[in-house]
This record gives C-alpha cells, structure tokens and sequence, in this order.
C-alpha cells in the first residue's frame, strides 16, 4: 500500500514538472519528463510493484535466492575443476593430436579450401644466400598485403 502511494507521488510530481517544462516551450523535454513519471504508475498497474515488494520481504524467496546462489556456485566450481584436469592422462594426449592438426602448416597462408605448402622448401635460386631467401618471403608478404 504504501509503495503504491510512493510511485502515484513521484509520477504525479513528475507530471507537474512536465507541465512546467511544456509551458517553457521545451516540449521535447517536458514529453521524456513526463514519459519518465508514467514508469512508477504503470509498474504499480501491473502488479510488479506488489510483485517486488512480496518479494523482499518473503523469507521463502530469499531462500530461493541462496539455492540459486549456491546452484551458481556449484556450475562454477565443477567448470574449474574441469578445465585443470582436462590436461592430464590420457585426455591431454588426445587433446594435444587434435590441436596439431587443427593448426595451420604456414601462417601466411591460409589453411581453409586451399591447397598447403610442401613439407619441404624449394631449393633456393642459383647465387643466392640463405638470408637473401629470407627477404623474399618477406617481400612476398609486403607485397600480398599491398605495402
């Protein structure tokens, strides 16, 4: 009853300030002023209001509220508990093989609908040194990005 009263009191007075907000010629203002107050008379209308205030002042919701509390705190804890033991035994074996192959062969080009490179590198053209090789996988790079 008196939280019905509170929410009629804060929307009537913000009413009053819309009122007072249009006459100033500020009407789009005094409209969102005015929107703002009818918030607490329709949460009141429809029931969350009274819906709330059973709410907190229920010993069986709060309950309530510790059982999904420690619900939350067992999902969290068992997800843990999961994470540190997926690497071990057996399990990070098998992980270990899935994420092998699941990794590119070279990181410039892309592993998906394309054919990958040769496991083994193209023997290097006649006159040039190692490090010349280098620079032109570097040059390659700068040159399919544009730079």
């Amino acid at each position: 009853m008196i939280a019905e009263t509170v929410c009629s009191a804060v929307s009537a007075a913000g009413l009053g300030i819309g009122v007072v907000t249009a006459y100033r010629r500020r009407f789009l203002a005094a409209a969102r002023i005015v929107a703002y107050s009818l918030v607490p008379v329709g949460l009141v209308m429809t029931g969350v209001v009274g819906w709330l205030a059973d709410t907190a002042f229920s010993p069986t919701a709060w309950a309530g509220f510790g059982v999904l509390g420690a619900a939350w705190l067992l999902f969290a804890g068992t997800r843990a508990v999961e994470r540190r033991r997926a690497g071990t035994g057996s399990e990070r074996k098998a992980a270990g093989g899935k994420r092998q192959e699941a990794v590119a062969p070279a990181a410039s080009a892309p592993s998906l609908g394309q054919e990958t490179r040769p496991a083994t590198r193209p023997s290097a053209a006649p006159g040039r040194s190692a490090s010349g090789d280098d620079f032109s996988d570097i040059e390659a790079i700068l040159k399919k990005h544009g730079i």
